[in-house]
This record gives C-alpha cells, sequence and structure tokens, in this order.
C-alpha cells in the first residue's frame, strides 16, 4: 500500500497514524480511536483500525493475511483477551527478531500479559490485574526485593502480607507482594524461557530486576520503539 492509516487505543487514549508506505506522515491523539483520527483531517488513504473485528482464538498468527482491522486474540482456556495493540506491539517484537522464540510480558496501564512466542505465532497467555491492583491498593512503583521474594515463595499469604503493608503504610512492600505473587503464578511462563518486557520507560524496572533476579534473561522493549516494524509488515501484506 502506499498511503494509508492506522488507529486504535493503546489503554491510554486514542492513537491515529497517517503513512506513506513504512513511513509515518503525522500522528494525532484523543481520548478515543475515533476521536485521533479525525485530528489527521488532511491525511488519506484506507484505515486499518486496531482491536476491532472477531478476535482470533489461540493459537493464531500474530499478523492476519489481509482486512481492514486487527482483532485482538482470545485464548478458551483459561479464558483470556489480548486487546489489539497488544496485538500490534506483539506483531512489532516478533518482526523485528523473526527467529525468536519466547515468552513477552506486556504491560498495560491496568494488566500484564504474558504471552507464549513461537514461529510468529502466539500460542498461549496468561494475564493479571497486577497494575489495577497496585494502583487501587495505593502501591508505588518501587519494588521492596524482600517483599516480593516472600510472595514468590509463598503466595498464599498474599492477601495478609497486603494487609499488613496497609496498616504499617509501606506502599512498596504492598507492590512486592502483588509482583511477587504474580510471578509465582505466572513460573510456567518464565522458568526457562527467554522474556521480552514490553513496557513504557520508568514502569518495568522492578520487574525486570525480580526476573533477572530469579536467572531468567530479560530484554526490555518500549512499545513505540516497537510500532515501525510493526507498521512495516502491516503494510508489507496490503493491509
Amino acid at each position: 500500500m502506499s498511503r494509508w492509516r492506522l488507529c486504535g487505543h493503546d489503554g491510554r487514549g486514542g492513537r491515529a497514524f497517517a503513512l506513506d508506505g513504512v513511513r509515518v506522515l503525522a500522528e494525532a491523539g484523543g481520548v478515543s480511536a475515533d476521536e485521533a483520527i479525525a485530528s489527521l483531517d488532511r491525511a488519506t488513504g484506507p484505515v486499518l483500525r486496531v482491536g476491532e473485528g472477531v478476535a482470533a482464538r489461540l493459537p493464531a498468527r500474530l499478523l492476519p493475511e489481509s482486512g481492514p482491522t486487527l482483532p485482538g486474540l482470545e485464548q478458551v482456556s483459561p479464558p483470556d483477551v489480548l486487546d489489539g495493540w497488544t496485538r500490534l506491539l506483539l506483531i512489532g517484537l516478533t518482526e523485528a527478531a523473526p527467529n525468536w522464540d519466547g515468552v513477552a510480558c506486556v504491560l498495560t496501564p491496568t494488566l500484564a500479559h504474558w504471552v507464549h512466542l513461537s514461529a510468529r505465532e502466539a500460542v498461549s497467555c496468561l494475564s493479571f490485574l497486577t497494575p489495577r491492583l497496585v494502583m487501587a491498593l495505593g502501591g508505588a512503583k518501587e519494588v521492596d526485593p524482600a517483599a516480593l521474594a516472600d510472595s514468590i515463595s509463598r503466595p498464599e499469604r498474599l492477601a495478609a502480607h497486603l494487609r499488613v503493608a496497609e496498616v504499617t503504610g509501606r506502599p512498596a512492600v504492598l507492590t512486592g507482594h502483588l509482583l511477587g505473587a504474580e510471578l509465582a503464578a505466572a513460573r510456567p511462563y518464565w522458568l526457562g524461557q527467554s522474556l521480552a518486557l514490553v513496557a513504557p520507560d520508568g514502569t518495568a524496572s522492578g520487574r525486570a530486576a525480580a526476573l533477572a533476579a530469579q536467572g531468567v534473561p530479560v530484554t526490555c522493549h518500549d512499545p513505540d520503539m516497537l510500532l515501525p516494524s510493526a507498521f512495516a509488515a502491516l503494510a508489507g501484506r496490503g493491509a
């Protein structure tokens, strides 16, 4: 394709891009995807809508063959859904390193998605409400390493640990226990795997350090840095 547009919601707000092949001509934001693309008032070309359409059931190829939408991904058991923007980032990750197999942990403002990737397919996923719980319970960006280690080894005590952290006013301890419980539950996804952590700067340091402490090789990726390879893949298929 030559000139085209892409819009979607990245978990924080609507985003839209005007492109000429793989080159970004303009970018706009808004409360919704529609508001963002309306701000590209002089852009032309077909629109690819991220997050619309019928979700593809896992296991599924990340890059659809064609179509005006990039739907999310759906898992039957255990029930889970990955939104379209997460799928877009996973396309960018696998297209940038096409021979890489492993697990991606994609952080959104409210969710942590663990996704097993192989041969440019999403095989399975496991998602957690940890970021949402950290916000709701008044946790900190910082992670207390002792609390994290305690909940990795004894996740069954999570609720009691959270109460102690609340009473003593230690938000970093609260975050540590929540993250530790997540890592304990996600152990089948990271144990013995190569891990790609996809998260904005400043939100992944505690998680990356915790995984490194478990002997997991981790590479960190800023979501926006994965968009060019995703755009190239989508443009190349004639979307």
